[in-house]
Order: structure tokens, then sequence, then C-alpha cells
């Protein structure tokens, strides 16, 4: 038999105070500086690029704790389950890519996590980016912090959709499946 998901309201309690801590810490302004000086490595095709009129420069500092709230309502959730699994709940698209530039920064979030007894949940293999609004994640958050920021907590559907824009105009420069394979042979300069 299966564990079943703690209440929306137990998770946002203990999100608060699970980003209170990492916020508090030491290293926080390091990790913070870390993450958003990841720019020069920040080159994805499907993840921030499905936020409407993006910049990388205007939306990271946003994003930022877009990322930290994800990662700590993923923690609350491990904390009362003790089920990586189940801790992976669903995160929109950007605010899970965002969480990646947070994950590199590894000794600088382990020390982090290591102080204040928590755990940072992620496994690509086991996450979910099919959030929704009035889904589960959307509660816990809302009771959390109010209602997330839809610029960045997109539904899954949408992101869906505006993956397949940008399909579509990668293609016409010559970038297949977003951005996984091209047909650029550097040999002659790109027509502007």
């Amino acid at each position: 038999m299966s564990q079943e998901l703690p209440a929306a309201s137990t998770v946002a309690d203990a999100a608060k105070t699970i980003l209170d801590g990492i916020k508090g810490d030491k290293e926080f302004g390091a990790f913070r500086a870390a993450s958003l000086e990841y720019s020069e490595d920040w080159q994805c095709f499907t993840g921030f690029p499905v936020v409407a009129h993006w910049s990388l420069e205007a939306d990271a500092p946003a994003l930022f704790e877009e990322g930290l709230r994800a990662l700590a309502l993923k923690a609350a959730v491990y904390a009362l389950t003790a089920d990586d699994q189940m801790a992976e709940i669903p995160i929109a698209v950007p605010v899970d890519e965002m969480t990646h530039a947070m994950l590199a920064q590894a000794q600088l979030l382990q020390r982090i996590a290591d102080a204040r007894g928590i755990s940072i949940i992620h496994q690509t293999d086991q996450e979910h980016t099919d959030y929704r609004a009035d889904g589960y994640t959307h509660e816990c958050y809302r009771l959390a912090w109010g209602e997330p920021p839809a610029r960045y907590w997109l539904d899954h559907e949408e992101v869906m959709r505006r993956r397949g824009v940008l399909a579509g105009l990668y293609e016409s420069i010559g970038m297949g499946r977003s951005g996984r394979e091209h047909t650029l042979s550097f040999a002659e300069p790109v027509p502007a």
C-alpha cells in the first residue's frame, strides 16, 4: 500500500521553515551569487525559453527565488515522508530549469543542507515537470507564499504548446530536436 502525500498545509509550514533556514545560512549569499553567475553555461532550448519575453539578466533573480521555493517544497515532502520518489512533486519547467543551475553549486548547497539538517531532492529520471495550477504543488505553494507567479509556474499543457512553437523556430534555422542536434557546418557564416 503506497503512502499518501502529506496535507498541503503541513508541507507549506515545513517548506517555509526550510526556506528560512536556507536563506539564513552563512553561505547563502555565496550560493545565490554562484547560482546567478551560472549564466555563461545556461544554454537551454526548452526550459527557460518557454517564458514569454525571456531575459536571463532580468528574470534570473525572480526565478532563483522560485527555484528555492520548489526545492523547499520537495525537501518538505521528503522530510514528512522519507520517500524521495514521493518528494518529486510536479514543478513547472522554467522553475525546474533554475533548480538545475542551483544544483550545479553542489558543494555550497550540500553544506547548507547539511547545516540545516535537510535533504535536497532531485533526480532527473524521477522528476515531474507536469505542474498544473490547482494541483498539489500549487496548493502547497499557495499556502506557504501566496499565488505563484504565473510567468514562471506555467501549466504543463502551455509549456508543451510553447515548446512546439520553439521547435518550429529552431527547425527553421537548422536546429533539430529543439537544439539536441543541428545541421550547421560552421564552414560559412550564418546569414543574418
